[in-house]
């Protein structure tokens, strides 16, 4: 890549548009021909990042999964890690999650002891990032997996404490997230008071189903809309939210 994420991310510019994150879990494909179909429809609809992850990979599949994304598709591919297990070193870099909304020690640090030498040894770039798991209506597979308790929806004022505890610690990304299959996304308000409180990019996902719930998510401050579920059951809602997001200029 020519640029890395955080670069990209920081670049300063009025008419620099949001960008738009496919998640993708290698559990959901049966076979790589229906990855494949997701890398056409993505570089044809300019997806900007696609992460790969899930919060229990069953089949094994993340090496062949990343694999068939590089070969299929230009777009940067990160690891989304719902593990230490979870590091493939095909792709091109790592968001290495640290659960700062949780006090689930293992997920906060422990996890990360274990992957240290083998990421330090890898070529993949390393995003710090803070992750913040927000309450999306109903347990998610992310909060049963984590044993931690999601913030409050209603619970703005907490939500931008922990971010700014995130950036204070060092952490160079915030990622909310209301969970895959989360009955509804993060509110405005919530991804607004925090966008005010940090200076570093901030990333917005789960229960995000239509181009309207993405451009009011882009406009209440997230840097980078992240969809997963809902594509994976139309995906043509690839093409969709992506210009939905690409239309929001920071």
């Amino acid at each position: 890549m020519k640029n890395s994420l955080l670069t990209d991310l920081h670049k300063k510019g009025n008419k620099k548009p949001k960008k738009f994150a496919l998640l993708l879990d290698p559990d959901s494909f049966e076979s790589n021909k229906s990855i494949q179909r997701v890398c056409k429809v993505s570089e044809e609809s300019g997806v900007d990042l696609l992460l790969v992850g899930g919060s229990l990979i069953a089949n094994g599949n993340l090496e062949d999964c990343v694999k068939t994304l590089r070969k299929y598709t230009t777009i940067p591919v990160y690891l989304f890690p719902g593990d230490n297990l979870q590091i493939s070193e095909q792709a091109h870099g790592i968001l290495l999650l640290s659960l700062i909304s949780g006090r689930n020690a293992d997920l906060l640090i422990g996890k990360h002891v274990l992957a240290a030498p083998r990421l330090k040894k890898s070529k993949l770039q390393i995003v710090p990032t803070g992750y913040m798991l927000i309450d999306g209506g109903h347990i998610t597979s992310v909060s049963y997996m984590s044993n931690t308790t999601p913030i409050p929806s209603d619970k703005a004022d907490i939500a931008m404490c922990t971010a700014m505890a995130g950036e204070l610690l060092g952490l160079q990304l915030i990622y909310m997230d209301a969970g895959s299959g989360a009955a509804q996304p993060i509110t405005e308000s919530m991804i607004k008071r925090v966008k005010g409180a940090i200076s570093i990019p901030l990333v917005v996902g789960g229960g995000i189903r239509t181009p309207d719930q993405a451009v009011k998510a882009c406009k209440a401050g997230a840097d980078v809309i992240v969809v997963g579920n809902a594509v994976e059951k139309d995906i043509e809602l690839i093409r969709e939210i992506a210009a939905a997001v690409h239309s929001v200029k920071a």
